[in-house]
């Protein structure tokens, strides 16, 4: 599947960055292109500048709102930066449609961090000039949750966060949704943490894009997964996962002769255990059992991949997700593990949501009664002091 990345706001952009490494990194292993057009957008001018891997050229990392904001960004307003992408948002579209590889992509996939202010402000807004202009084109959103110590002491985050998850739900074809709290790691440095996490966000992808790309023979599965059957998977709150089991280093030829006849049952374990790691390594908590679609990709050497250990997966697949129509395929990528990809689609409870949902709520109906009586005091105040001299 190729996709067409819009990375919106730090977050997104800084994403979108390793989307365009992906890319790169695709061309060099499995000479495929997965992400023909990276494009950036934002309103601070220091992130884009920071970023590594995406075109350093005016159609792919656009500034918007110069002229309101200096290129320092929006300040946690998502309002501002919703309205800021509807003046600029021209210049995104405008960016994809020049590119002369834009009409290879089979979909868009716009990214954001959800706690912020301009990709939170405009992820939905984008997302509706896209659905208005390209209607036969499947549109995805990447939401990237905030850290939890956000969400409890930043009630602006939480606010920002539900009102952009809801915004963009109604508009996008299916939105994947990563917790950035699930991939701390507690002793690394900030930006360790930052530059880990967003790899790990990128990486479930890598061999779902590539599947259907590759013009290699000895890449070309069995039962291929191309972007028909991502297509038909994808919708609603979406969850994806990435599960590895390694193989051994270096084995004897009469070591694998044994191995065939005699640890069948090991050779099919490691694909249950690469899909045990993917469901507890999925991008944000959920349950399977919520899930009305659900697809997976087994990916390693050719001769280590076999019937039974397809069988064991697809069983496991169906037990763990039994209301969830059910697609799979293998992918001969990687050569010394094996890789299992699975995306849990159209998930219809995510706790994690609920609980922003909820919050937001009370933060708006907190904040208002607040407005009105610091208002009101401000008025008061002013009507005291009125006799007084000016200087």
């Amino acid at each position: 599947m190729k996709l067409a990345v819009i990375g919106l706001g730090q977050c997104g952009c800084r994403i979108a960055d390793h989307f365009a490494r992906l890319n790169l990194k695709a061309q060099s292993e499995r000479k495929a292109t997965i992400a023909p057009i990276v494009v950036a957008a934002n309103t601070d001018q220091a992130d884009l500048t920071g970023l590594r891997f995406i075109k350093n050229d005016y159609s792919h990392r656009i500034l918007m709102g110069l002229r309101q904001t200096l290129g320092h960004g929006v300040g946690k307003i998502n309002e501002l930066g919703a309205q800021l992408a509807r003046e600029d948002g021209d210049k995104i579209l405008e960016a994809l449609k020049s590119d002369r590889r834009f009409y290879e992509t089979h979909a868009f996939l716009v990214v954001a961090g959800v706690g912020g202010g301009t990709g939170s402000g405009s992820l939905p807004v984008i997302l509706k000039m896209l659905k208005d202009r390209y209607i036969n084109k499947p549109i995805y959103a990447l939401a990237v949750l905030p850290f939890e110590h956000e969400q409890y002491s930043e009630a602006r985050t939480v606010y920002n966060s539900a009102t952009s998850l809801k915004s963009t739900y109604e508009v996008a074809d299916a939105v994947f949704l990563a917790d950035n709290q699930r991939y701390v790691k507690k002793d690394s440095s900030l930006s360790n943490n930052m530059e880990k996490i967003n790899r790990i966000v990128v990486e479930p992808f890598y061999d779902m894009m590539c599947a259907g790309e590759v013009t290699s023979r000895k890449y070309v599965g069995a039962r291929t997964v191309d972007a028909g059957d991502l297509i038909a998977s994808f919708e609603g709150w979406t969850a994806i996962g990435i599960g590895r089991a390694e193989l051994p280093a270096f084995r004897f030829p009469w070591e694998m002769v044994k191995t065939r006849f005699r640890d069948k049952a090991i050779e099919s374990f490691r694909g249950t255990q690469a899909l045990d790691a993917a469901i507890t390594d999925l991008s944000v908590a959920s349950s399977p059992r919520d899930a009305a679609k659900a697809i997976y990709i087994m990916s390693g050497p050719s001769k280590e991949m076999n019937m039974d250990m397809v069988k064991a997966i697809s069983d496991q697949v169906a037990e763990i997700a039994p209301n969830a129509l059910i697609r799979g395929g293998d992918f001969p990528g990687e050569k010394h593990f094996i890789d299992l990809t699975l995306i849990l689609s159209q998930i219809s409870h995510i706790p994690r949501i609920a609980d922003m949902y909820e919050q937001a709520t009370r933060y708006a109906e907190e904040h208002k009664g607040q407005l009105l009586d610091t208002q009101c005091k401000i008025q008061q105040l002013t009507e005291i002091g009125r006799e007084l001299p000016l200087l």
